[in-house]
């Protein structure tokens, strides 16, 4: 026996799935075969009649909730909005919305509402369910996009699981800006008397945790973090927000792109593939109210690889595009331009009609931590193009050449004293290694055919707005 091993230690646990909770959610009741049940929740709406009523009550496990069938006594109880406890027994239903209904035996009113709820049953604009972002959450809309960011978090996280990566945390202060643009947020305490740095040195929320999660990768091969990130950018685009989450993934030991974009591939389609699974009805409602096709798009982009071309050969598209149809494009397509949202959008919309990665750029159009590629003019990198959502993904080979870095690092003028921490990872047993980003409001526009990242985050933030 191992001389370290305690007996008592080596019995197993006796773990049991049970739920802790004194009461079940809608979704396990309608489940169950059990007939009398307490249900807890909001009230969605009340059709109060003379002989018999009905309420919609849901308490987020599911979209439809559960219709409940009352006495007009006990109707007069609900309000729509209202927090009720209801008691009864489930029953077959003879409607087409659901199997099972509550038939009432008594009704508690845990927290009640008046008439000034916004969210009666009617439609709303995104716009107006926005202004009310503390109570949006109870809509349609707003609860699904919920579900549907666990399930995709779920969906990432199996996949990372499977694929032997580990969960790190990287810092949300850093003193570096990892993409090198400037739009950071700097960190001052805000009961200082004197303009003084905390830290005795500029500090800034972070852009990226890559950097640091290239730490973690030296020495555990394949990590991945996810978290919030922020940008002081000035944009009040659909695509924009000033707090938002990113999946980011480090792995050492591959030598080329190849495996990284499978690896980036098959995350977004485990993810994907999850999503599908276990949010189907959530994802039939966007389906019916937000975009026809997106049942449709999702199971192409499960069923087919995703297209894969060289930044050289989608400028080689777009010019020939160009030629053809004079108009367009607003924005050049010459080679060694920067591909613009209307390159993107053709390319993944209407060129490939399907996900596509973007290999190999320019190396003047990207950041210093990116791999010279053999032919002295582009990097080792990647940008995956989404139908109706452009890019969704950014990723490269990492530079692990000491020389080749160190010049890249001074020609663009950076503090070298500052970043020698990550030069150090070069000259300590440097190893092959790449990564990738995905954001994951952008994951979720599509995953649910929502246009505007505003719709699919729980507080958004953009410039002039940070409400809650």
């Amino acid at each position: 026996m191992n001389r370290f091993a305690h007996p008592r230690f080596l019995q197993r646990a006796n773990y049991t799935t049970k739920s802790l909770l004194p009461n079940k959610t809608i979704k396990t009741l309608l489940k169950e075969e059990t007939k009398d049940v307490s249900v807890r929740g909001w009230v969605r709406s009340v059709r109060k009649q003379k002989q018999v009523s009905f309420a919609t009550v849901n308490d987020g496990s599911n979209l439809k909730g559960i219709q409940a069938i009352l006495n007009e006594q006990d109707a007069q109880l609900l309000t729509t909005g209202a927090c009720v406890e209801l008691q009864g027994s489930l029953i077959e239903s003879p409607g087409k919305e659901q199997n099972k209904e509550l038939k009432v035996t008594a009704v508690k009113v845990l927290g009640a509402c008046d008439s000034s709820y916004p969210l009666q049953k009617k439609r709303h604009t995104n716009e107006f369910l926005r202004s009310i972002g503390h109570l949006r959450m109870r809509g349609n809309t707003g609860s699904a996009v919920l579900r549907v960011r666990n399930a995709a978090s779920e969906g990432i996280r199996d996949f990372f699981r499977e694929q032997e990566f580990i969960l790190t945390n990287t810092p949300i202060l850093t003193s570096h800006d990892c993409e090198g643009g400037g739009e950071v947020f700097k960190i001052t305490p805000v009961d200082s008397k004197e303009p003084t740095e905390f830290f005795k040195k500029p500090v800034y929320l972070t852009v990226s945790g890559q950097l640091h999660a290239e730490i973690m990768a030296s020495a555990m091969s394949r990590v991945y973090t996810f978290g919030p990130t922020f940008r002081a950018e000035e944009s009040l685009t659909s695509r924009h927000l000033a707090e938002f989450w990113m999946l980011e993934a480090e792995m050492a030991f591959i030598d080329d792109l190849g495996p990284l974009l499978d690896v980036t591939e098959g995350s977004v389609q485990a993810t994907t593939r999850y999503v599908m699974e276990n949010c189907a009805e959530d994802l039939a409602f966007f389906n019916q109210w937000v975009d026809k096709s997106l049942l449709e798009r999702l199971q192409k982009s499960v069923d087919k690889p995703f297209v894969r071309m060289s930044y050289t050969e989608a400028i080689e598209v777009l010019s020939k595009v160009q030629e053809k149809e004079k108009n367009k494009f607003q924005y050049p397509t010459t080679w060694g331009s920067s591909l613009q949202s209307e390159h993107e959008r053709y390319l993944a919309s209407e060129y490939c009609k399907q996900p596509v990665f973007v290999t190999d750029y320019p190396a003047h159009l990207k950041p210093f931590y990116m791999r010279a590629n053999e032919d002295g003019k582009t990097v080792g990198c990647f940008d995956l193009l989404l139908p109706g959502i452009g890019e969704l993904v950014g990723g490269s080979m990492r530079e692990e050449r000491y020389s080749v870095l160190e010049q890249k690092m001074k020609d663009a003028k950076m503090n070298m004293e500052d970043y020698q921490w990550y030069l150090d990872l070069r000259k300590y047993g440097s190893a092959p290694h790449g990564g990738y980003g995905i954001g994951f409001e952008r994951l979720l526009l599509w995953l649910t055919g929502l246009e505007n990242v505003r719709e699919v985050i729980p507080m958004p933030r953009w410039v002039g707005s940070c409400k809650y």
